[in-house]
């Protein structure tokens, strides 16, 4: 998990800074009626509506939305919901590789929406396999370090969840399941009382890219790019910033 952090914490900030509250909503209800259409609407005896729902609440997501999606993907309110789940693999500047994961009702409009980001940002749709072989999708917990709250206790937390690992960085502990564990590890934080302030399912390389400056600008025009598509869910990169990269940006920005 070594090298996430830093991608991650660089892309939050971003988001709390520049994400515009209309999409992101419209991710996080998107994401609530795929997984009512793929397992009905109760959230107890649904894991993957209980995840979509609990970090849709968590970004504000008000709750007459929520419950409009929760029927609307359960077919309860007449509307059809046929989302489609696709994946497109993008290289970037200086070797650095994207996994961009869409939900959309339209394929070809993805496609053609996907293509023209990247070619306008100087990347390359790539064929497939070609990147995703890099990548391995894993639950990804971040934990804000605070008086008191030791590695041991976060450990104690998760461990009979089926944690891999749990790493103690410089602000956060970061910590890597299986996807079937997820759900279970944020049930054992919620037990024990610890605060998360990130929880996702992402694709994770061990394959790592640091960019330059010039490399990093790029990149985040590209990632940028792609992020403005309506279809697009999630990138995953394994691209990494220096503190020295990250400095330089804040610099200039």
């Amino acid at each position: 998990m070594a090298g996430h952090s830093k991608w991650a914490n660089t892309k939050h900030r971003k988001a709390a800074v520049d994400a515009k509250r209309a999409k992101i909503n419209a991710r996080y209800i998107k994401q609530i009626e795929v997984a009512a259409r793929n397992g009905g609407p109760d959230v107890d005896g649904n894991p993957g509506l209980d995840l979509a729902v609990s970090k849709a609440k968590k970004e504000s997501v008000p709750n007459d939305n929520i419950d409009r999606a929760i029927k609307r993907g359960a077919g309860l309110s007449g509307e059809a919901v046929d989302y489609e789940e696709v994946t497109y693999e993008v290289r970037g500047p200086a070797g650095s590789a994207l996994l961009v994961e869409c939900l959309t009702d339209n394929r070809n409009r993805a496609a053609s929406d996907v293509r023209v980001a990247v070619s306008r940002s100087g990347g390359t749709v790539a064929d497939p396999g070609s990147v995703a072989y890099m990548f391995q999708r894993k639950g990804v917990v971040t934990v804000p370090k605070t008086q008191g709250l030791s590695e041991d206790d976060v450990l104690d937390a998760v461990l009979e969840a089926g944690v891999e690992d749990v790493v103690e960085q410089e602000t956060h502990f970061h910590i890597r399941s299986e996807p079937t564990d997820f759900s279970e590890v944020l049930n054992g934080l919620q037990a024990a009382e610890i605060h998360y302030d990130s929880d996702e399912v992402a694709f994770l390389s061990d394959i790592k890219v640091d960019l330059e400056l010039e490399d990093a600008k790029k990149f985040l025009r590209l990632h940028d790019a792609l992020d403005d598509v309506d279809d697009v869910q999630s990138i995953h990169t394994n691209a990494d910033l220096s503190e020295e990269t990250l400095a330089a940006l804040d610099a200039e920005s």
